[in-house]
Parts: structure tokens; sequence; C-alpha cells
């Protein structure tokens, strides 16, 4: 009896270790995906039809858990994600089961344009630092989309294009994908076996998100630190690590009044890597394939913001991250001031960048030669640098400095450190950050050149709350950077309460409330705001409702005019804006959102109207119109503005498309277009054709013309 006793205790004991060794061995498949290794014999046929026998034997993560609308439950269809991998390629094989694939709801065909609608979305953190990474999604009609992870994850960069392909079909169990990534699009860490990896599932038509790792609605993709692991990596071959791209380019042009001019040029860019350092070499740098910003009106006393687009400064543009809650109040490296000058074109001789990450610290370097042009700028030398190190498990401290100016003053330079705490584990599983930061600017007027900031953030699913504050000097004006007011200190405080309440149909509601005040130096107020959001609904079918109503308060130090003839006295004004807005949800054929803002302005009143519609006839078409019209009746002078904006998305064929964005604004009585078409006809090889056509209204009520050009590019890259 007694030894009886004793053998069941020893059983007991070795039936909990094998469940421990269960439970751990269930926990860490649950968290890694080994990749496997194709033989010289197993090709890959991109055509979406996972037919190749090898995905059946390559190892599989299926174990998704719903995010949205219901957490950490079992998804409501099964998906299945496999990696295989060559000497040259990354290859991702994955079926997404669906008993409705009559239901699929696939809408984007161009690049880049996903809307609300079945994806697959995949993170890759190549270097796992578990702060950076690139971001990869396609449709179920094989478009495809990517970014880089930026601020730690809480943003994306999506103006950033990889190398990369995608095919896809749609079954009667679902849709599946095929997706091959060369190697030598990423930059990565070659002395590593593995990366962090995580992968999302959307199903638009139930609202519901699924993903593997990271199972918590206060996580994005992009928090690389929630990732899992891709394992088993090979040891990549890229040859020589050196990829040569040559483009021609051939511009006809004729401005109103003159003749046709035509002019042919080449350009080439060299990119090297050595080890875990990519460096990149630009010469007789154009961008012409670069489509051509929105208009918007301007109602303030500051200039407004426009992102970078071209693709030369783009790549490795997230390395130049600076801070938190800067917004676009202060950019200590804006990239455009390079190549342009007051609206004007400056030709970039050469440039030089490099990029890469050892030990935990990042770093990225980048040089230009700008020509001279004749009675705007000299010939000058422009740049900067970024260096970030990591420290503790999701934080980092940084410096980043700047040199040049774009009118030829040599010696100003700037130098700037931030540093940023952020963890997603306060109070077990939130994400939090502080940051603070501070530059100085070595102009030649010297005074006060320096800036200051702190951040306090929690941003969660459920509540999100900010602090924000700063500090920018009279004399602070980085001739590389971006700061509309100077001389001020803000403080801003935001506070959203975002509950899912699960009645009425309503997904989600939207408590937003943010106070802003902005004061001098001598802590006299100049601004102030205050935006309530006491309605805001999204509901199950993906439209959305909301109400604001925002005080304002603005203290003009000098005489402001508005609008030609209209100018309001210096001094204090107050008043009180009210919004009405309603969006249709992206699935719809026709969607798009039509906001009105109405209520006193200055000293009278001011109504905008302002209207997004979308109309998609079939996947591969869609048609965009905006419309912005601002009618202002003011004791000083009424007047009224106008902004009208057209694009045409075609999708020709999966690697070709056509777009054609035609603009209107009443300010400048002109109606230009820009309409080009792309053919990706290999993935190192691109072919633009782009037209631009320009008209001008007179007083008499009459157009004339004004400019046009034809441009045609053609790009091809080598591999050595």
């Amino acid at each position: 009896m007694i030894g009886t006793k004793a053998e069941s205790k020893h059983e007991w004991r070795l039936i909990k270790i094998l469940i421990f060794i269960f439970i751990i061995s269930s926990l860490s498949y649950s968290q890694t995906l080994k990749i496997y290794h194709l033989s010289k014999e197993e090709l890959v046929t991109l055509d979406g039809s996972l037919k190749e026998e090898f995905w059946q034997r390559a190892d599989s993560i299926e174990n998704l858990k719903m995010i949205e609308p219901i957490e950490g439950v079992p998804p409501t269809f099964r998906t299945v994600i496999r990696v295989a991998a060559d000497q040259q390629n990354l290859y991702f094989g994955v079926i997404c089961y669906d008993k409705e694939p009559d239901k699929i709801t696939s809408i984007s065909k161009i690049r880049d344009a996903l809307a609300s609608e079945d994806r697959i979305v995949f993170v890759l953190d190549t270097h796992l630092d578990q702060r950076t990474g690139y971001i990869f999604s396609i449709n179920p009609g094989g478009t495809r989309y990517d970014a880089l992870v930026s601020n730690f994850g809480e943003s994306e960069n999506a103006s950033w294009d990889a190398i990369w392909n995608a095919s896809t079909m749609i079954t009667n169990e679902g849709w599946c994908a095929e997706i091959i990534i060369p190697i030598r699009s990423l930059p990565f860490n070659s002395d590593l076996r593995e990366w962090g990896f995580n992968f999302e599932r959307r199903i638009q038509r139930l609202i519901e998100r699924d993903r593997w790792t990271g199972l918590k609605r206060d996580y994005k993709i992009g928090h690389v630190i929630h990732a899992g692991r891709l394992t088993d990596l090979p040891e990549f071959n890229i040859g020589l690590g050196t990829t040569v791209k040559l483009s021609s380019l051939l511009t006809a042009s004729k401005i109103y009044d003159s003749d046709y001019k035509t002019k042919f040029d080449i350009s080439g860019d060299i990119t090297q890597k050595i080890k875990d350092i990519n460096a990149h070499l630009t010469i007789n740098t154009d961008f012409a394939e670069t489509e051509v910003d929105a208009r918007r009106t301007n109602l303030t006393r500051f200039p407004l913001f426009f992102p970078e687009k071209r693709r030369f400064f783009l790549e490795g543009a997230d390395i130049f991250d600076f801070g938190i809650g800067l917004g676009s109040d202060v950019v200590p490296f804006f990239s455009r001031r390079i190549g342009l000058f007051q609206g004007n074109k400056v030709p970039i001789l050469f440039g030089g960048k490099i990029n890469g990450e050892i030990n935990g610290t990042s770093f990225g370097a980048l040089f230009t030669r700008t020509n001279s042009v004749n009675n705007l700028v000299p010939m000058s030398s422009l740049g900067a640098f970024r260096i970030k190190q990591n420290i503790f498990e999701e934080s980092s401290i940084g410096l980043i400095g700047t040199f040049g100016d774009p009118s030829g003053q040599n010696s100003e330079y700037v130098i700037g450190a931030d540093f940023t705490y952020h963890t997603s584990k306060l109070f077990d599983d939130k994400n939090f950050l502080v940051g603070i930061w501070g530059l100085y600017d070595k102009a030649n007027n010297g005074g006060d050149n320096s800036a200051i900031g702190l951040k306090i953030d929690y941003p969660n699913d459920v509540l999100d709350i900010s602090l924000t504050t700063l500090r920018i000097g009279n004399d602070f004006s980085p001739s590389l950077g971006f700061v509309p007011r100077t001389g001020i200190k803000k403080y801003s405080l935001g506070a959203d309460y975002m509950p899912q309440p699960g009645f009425w149909s309503i997904r989600r509601f939207y408590f937003e409330s943010n106070f802003l005040l902005i004061t001098d130096l001598q802590d006299k107020w100049q601004s102030w705001r205050i935006f309530t959001a006491p309605i805001n609904a999204r509901f199950e079918s993906g439209d959305r409702i909301e109400f604001n109503i925002v005080p304002t308060g603005e203290n003009l130090p000098e005489n402001f005019e508005i609008s030609d003839g209209v100018i309001l006295q210096k001094g204090p004004y107050g008043w009180w804006r009210y919004r009405i807005e309603f969006e249709a949800a992206s699935k719809r054929i026709i969607n798009g959102q039509a906001a009105w803002w109405f209520g006193s302005f200055y000293t009278g009143n001011l109504d905008q109207l302002d209207l997004n519609l979308n109309f998609r006839p079939t996947s591969s078409i869609n048609i965009g119109l905006t419309y912005e019209k601002n009618i202002a009746k003011l004791p000083e002078g009424n007047f009224s503005q106008d902004l009208f904006g057209c694009k045409l998305q075609v999708g020709l064929l999966s690697n070709m498309e056509l777009s054609s964005f035609i603009q209107y604004d009443s300010e400048s009585k002109q109606l230009g277009t820009n309409t080009r078409l792309r053919w990706m006809f290999d993935m190192k090889g691109d072919l633009f054709v782009v037209y631009n056509h320009n008209i001008n209204k007179i007083d008499n009520g009459f157009w004339r013309y004004d400019s046009n050009q034809l441009i045609i590019k053609f790009s091809y890259g080598v591999w050595l």
C-alpha cells in the first residue's frame, strides 16, 4: 500500500513535468516559425496557387487569435502562414480560409492605396532591435502596400517602397497569396539567424482583425517588441552586395510665350551593402516621376507642411525620426529643403547616404551637392546625420545634426539630442512613453536659437492620454528644417476615451478632447484652442458620424491679411466653431466623407464645406473627387475660396498603373493636371510617362495656356 502511494506520487509528479514541458513547448511554438530551406530543384512559380509540394512540408502557423472585435478568442476563419527561403529571396505562402468567398472585399488596384478591405499584413524586424521594422501588406486582388515602422511602432511611413512582388488567387475556400521579397531589398543584420516577425489578417465585412502575437488592441502591428520569431534563416548570398541603377530621362516642355525645349539626361544610383551597412550614391539625380503635392487652402498666418515623396530621401528615412511630440512644429531635418527653394527646383549634382545598425546603434548620414541657379541660389553643400542608441528594453537615446544652407550660408549647422523611454508593459500590458529633446541652431544671427520639448504619452486602445510642451526660441530657424512658428511656448493636453459599447450596432465611440495653448516667451498668450467630440461613433458597417465643438482664440501680434484686401487688425479675438461630419465606409462602391464647419470666426462668420468622394466602378478603377469651399463674412470684408481636385487611378495590369490628378484653386486661378503612367515591367525596372499641363484663368474670365511638359523616364537596376 505504501509503495503504491509513492508510485502514485511519482507518476503524478511525472505527469506535471510532462504537462509543464508541453505548455512550454506550445508557448515556444506559438512564438516561432521555422523557415523552410529550398533546394536548387525546388522552384517557386509566383501564381498565388501554392501548388508546389514544398509548401505542404514547410513549417506553418495557424493559431491566430482575434483582437477585434473580441480580444483573445479564436478567429472566425482559419489562416495558414508558411515561409520559405533560398539564398537570394524570402517566400511567403498564405491561405486565408473563408466560407463565403463571394463576400470577400477587395477594392484597390493601386499600389500603397489599400482601403478598408480584406488584407494580410506582416512585419519584419530584420535587426531584431524590437524598435524598427518593415511592413508589407496585400489584398485578395494582389495590390501591394509597404511602409517603414515609425515612432516606436505608433505610426508608419507609407512613402517607402521596397522591391518585391506578390500574386493572389480567390478560390472556393477563400483566398491565398504567394509573396517574394528579394533579400537585397531589405537592410538586415547578416549575423542573425532569426528575425522578428508578426502577422495580421483583416476580414472587412466582419470588421475583424486576427493576429499571431501581440494579442492586445493596445498594440499595433508595428510594435515589433511583441513580434514572434522567424527562425532558421539561411546564410543569404548577396554577391558583391552592389546594385547599379541607371535612368534615362527625356523631357519636352513649353512655357507660355516661349519655344519648346527638349532635354535628354542620364542619372545613376549605386547602392553597396557591406555587412550591416548600406551606402547609396546618386549622380545627376532627378525626381521627374514624383507626384505633385495636393493643394490646400490656408487661413492661418503660418506655412503648411508637405511630406517628402522623393525616393532617394525616403530610403532609410526612419533613422532621421527625432523625438516624440514634435509633429510639424519642429522638424530638425526636412529633406524637402534639398533640391527645392522657394518653390523652385534646384538641380542635385550628386548625393550620398549611409545607414545601418551595429550592436544596437542605428546611424545614418546624408550629403548632397546642389548646383547654382541664376538669380536664386549658389552652389551648396548640404547634409545631415543621425545616431540612435538602443537602451533598456524598448527605449533609445540619440543625436541629430544638419549642416549647410540652401541659400548659400554654409556656416550654419543644427545639433540636437533626444531621449525616449518606451515600455509596453506598464500595468503589465499598457503602452507608455516619455520623451525629451533639445536642439541648437548655430546661425549667423545668434540670439535665442534653441528649442526644447517634452512629451508624456499613454497611447492605448480604450484610453489615450498625452501631455506635450515645447519651447522654440525667437531665432531658432534651421535652414534644413521646418519650423513654422518661432518664439513660442506650446502646451497641449489630450485625452481620448474610446469604448466599445456593444449596442445600436456601434462598434466604437471616440470621445476626444484636446486643449492647446501657445504663448510667447514672456508667457503672453498667442493662441488657444479646445477641441471636443461629444459625438463620434463608428458603426459595425464601417460608417462614422461626428460632431465637434471647438472654441478658439487668436491674439494677432500685427495686422493680418487673411485674404486679398481683407485685413484683420492686431489684437485678441475669440470665436466658437462647430463641425458636423459623416463618413461612408470605404468598402462601398461610392464612399467618402462630408464635413461642414460653421460658426463665428474672428469678427464675423465662416462656413467651410469639405467633400471627399470616391467612386470605384470596378476594382481596377478609382475616381476621387475633393471639393473645399470657404465662405467668410467679416466686417473687414467678405471673401470666398474654392479648391477642387479630381484623381483618376486605373490599374491596367497588376504592375501597370495610370493616374491623373487635376487641381484648381481660386487663389492662384490655375488649373493643373499631372498624369502618370507607371509600368513596373520587372522588380528592378520601371518606365514612367508623365504629362503636366497648366492653364490660368485671366481677368476677363477666359482661360490662357500657361505651360506643359512631357517626361519619359526609363530605369533599370542590376544586382552584382
